[in-house]
């Protein structure tokens, strides 16, 4: 009876031990596939964004002008319906985007 308990004893840790190897392999396999991918694939450099009150504040108003120059589109396209004018009124508004910026939001340095 002792011996047949060794002999499955011994078929389970040698069970376990290939368990064990397999998922060492299979790590070591994927932990060399994410090297070379990291290699591979260049990563994008992170900028920290600005935290403080005048960032945010900057942020607001950079979105109010976003939301300003999109509707002038709009308007300008449901009003004429002219690919020319529409165009137009585009080149219009990004060569007088930094203009009303700085007047509006009091940008000057």
């Amino acid at each position: 009876m002792s011996k047949e308990r060794a002999r499955r004893r011994a078929e389970r840790e040698a069970e376990r031990a290939r368990a064990v190897r397999l998922n060492e392999q299979r790590q070591a396999r994927a932990a060399r596939r994410r090297a070379l991918l990291a290699r591979l694939i260049p990563r994008p450099v992170r900028i920290a964004r600005q935290g403080g009150l005048l960032a945010r504040r900057r942020r607001g108003q950079n979105a109010v002008l976003g939301l300003v120059f999109v509707l002038v589109q709009v308007v300008a396209w449901l009003y004429w319906g002219s690919p020319f004018l529409s165009l137009t009124v585009f080149v219009f508004s990004l060569l007088l985007a930094p203009v009303v910026m700085t007047l509006a939001f009091d940008r000057r340095t």
